[in-house]
């Protein structure tokens, strides 16, 4: 295979990105076709693929980490592309990226308009939100920004719990959830532009497996405060030592004197939560650490966080987790033990 046969991927960094992002597709795509016959045959191939780290950046930079990063191209060298991947871009989870990125979002806009499938992993998703490459399409994200997105970019659907988001592939788009869905990302384009069996090599290489179970085990309660609803506020600072109690959102609405419709539009305003997934997202985060730190029986874990019925305990930790309970303790527990182990 010639150069000019293989398909170029270009990799946009940027100072917020990751280097662990940034490398470890590099490394793993720039092997492709490889290094797997080297470890195997001791016969080294020739690489599969194209791979070009690109930047908006005048020349060598350092992104997160002061971790120095040294382009093979601007962007402005870069006119056609098969796949453009999105590193993520860090953005503070209640301030989307408004105003920044402008010639990356110009670039990004030319290749997807050029016929690239453009791709983005994590916070890179704000990113393509911001160039409107993601309106009236699913998309994927960190778990953490599913609040800012609803609130900045209505036109979005956001795939809660998805690691992959491919429902926009025939429109040339595609987002990966948390940052180290780079990896389920990476292997689904080798297997879109190699074939099967060199993401299936290229898997077995690195140590790569699909994270299967998907964001949701690993999502934490994002609890934003409002500091102009100060109402909302007390009414956050008293559940959160009182979310076992019986009718909460009733006993919330009374303290904050307003009538249920109006507290409900005003929690949900200040919060991103309706008031009832607001206590069961409090019920649920301490279910977690006792899952997690513990060995308390799960129906009794049940009636400590305030629920009478530990089979509506089970659903709702089903829906808000994305495993039951004994699935969960036997994820998050076998890593607690695995770092004891080393200790």
């Amino acid at each position: 295979m010639t150069d000019a046969r293989k398909p170029l991927v270009a990799i946009l960094a940027a100072r917020e990105t990751s280097p662990s992002v940034l490398y470890g597709l590099y490394d793993v795509l720039y092997s492709v076709g490889s290094v797997f016959p080297d470890m195997t045959l001791g016969e080294p191939r020739e690489d599969a693929l194209d791979v070009r780290i690109v930047s908006a950046q005048p020349g060598p930079f350092r992104c997160a980490g002061n971790v120095m990063v040294e382009p093979h191209a601007h962007i402005d060298a870069i006119d056609r592309a098969d796949v453009v991947i999105l590193c993520d871009m860090y953005t503070p989870v209640n301030q989307p990226p408004h105003g920044k990125y402008p010639a990356e979002i110009a670039w990004l806009q030319r290749m997807h308009a050029g016929g690239a499938l453009v791709c983005s992993v994590c916070s890179g998703s704000l990113v393509l939100a911001e160039a409107g490459l993601l309106d009236g399409r699913e998309a994927a994200a960190h778990w953490a920004y599913d609040d800012l997105f609803r609130r900045c970019y209505p036109k979005v659907t956001m795939r809660a719990g998805a690691v992959l988001c491919l429902s926009g592939v025939a429109e040339g788009v595609v987002t990966a959830g948390a940052v180290t869905a780079w990896q389920d990302l990476a292997l689904w384009l080798i297997a879109r532009l190699c074939g099967q069996r060199q993401a299936s090599e290229t898997a077995k290489v690195f140590l790569l497996a699909a994270h299967a179970d998907g964001q949701l085990p690993y999502a934490a309660m994002v609890k934003h405060r409002d500091a102009a609803d100060a109402v909302i506020g007390e009414c956050q600072g008293w559940i959160a030592n009182n979310y076992t109690i019986e009718n909460p959102v009733q006993r919330m609405a009374e303290r904050s004197g307003l009538n249920p419709r109006t507290f409900a539009r005003r929690f949900r305003a200040a919060t991103g939560y309706q008031p009832i997934d607001y206590v069961q997202a409090l019920r649920v985060e301490e279910a977690k650490q006792m899952l997690e730190m513990t060995d308390t029986g799960i129906d009794d874990i049940a009636a400590e966080v305030g629920y009478a019925d530990a089979a509506s305990f089970r659903r709702v930790f089903k829906k808000k987790a994305g495993l039951t309970p004994a699935s969960y303790r036997r994820k998050f527990q076998s890593i607690a033990t695995a770092g004891r182990a080393l200790q």
